[in-house]
């Protein structure tokens, strides 16, 4: 199984109250990211059999917009063990529950979305990792632990595409 772990993209400032907190939305900033993976996604030619979404809206809406974007046209599924509150168990045993499946993406949130993914891909101490709003990672599940392929943030994408977008070839006028 390839499991694609994305962190939601940007949705400006933290709230301090919980409650509006879980209902922050995504920014301008946050869509273009979301677009941003999804043209990633798409150049790899990835077709997702499952995608489940902590219960935020800010995750959420990072999950419908790339899954929009990659023609993903079944139901997302809502899922507590990847929302700020989840748990690294629950997590593990929500990633058993998806084993049949070829590519799963799975749209959380920092702290516990980085030692997630952490705990997938070293055993038995989970491994330190950073991830920024919006980034994805690709661990190959096929044996535990888990292997990781990518690691890609949207600033990352974004040098990838401006150097993709000028000419390669060389400048010969000598005018």
């Amino acid at each position: 199984m390839n499991l694609y772990i994305l962190r939601h993209a940007s949705a400006g400032v933290r709230r301090a109250s919980p409650t509006v907190d879980a209902k922050r939305p995504l920014d301008k900033e946050g869509k273009e990211q979301c677009l941003l993976i999804a043209r990633y996604l798409n150049a790899l030619r990835v077709q997702f059999d499952l995608i489940a979404s902590s219960p935020l809206k800010r995750a959420l809406q990072t999950a419908s917009l790339v899954g929009t974007e990659v023609a993903y046209d079944s139901k997302i599924q809502i899922t507590e063990a990847v929302s700020p509150s989840g748990t690294v168990a629950g997590f593990q045993a929500l990633v058993t529950t998806f084993s049949a499946y070829e590519n799963v993406l799975l749209v959380g949130h920092n702290p516990n979305l980085p030692e997630f993914l952490g705990s997938l891909i070293c055993a038995p101490r989970p491994a330190s990792i950073r991830m920024r709003k919006g980034a994805i990672a690709r661990v190959d599940c096929t044996r535990r632990p888990g292997q990781l392929i990518s690691l890609l943030d949207p600033r990352m994408l974004r040098q990838i595409y401006a150097s993709a977008a000028k000419s390669s070839r060389r400048n010969t006028s000598r005018k």
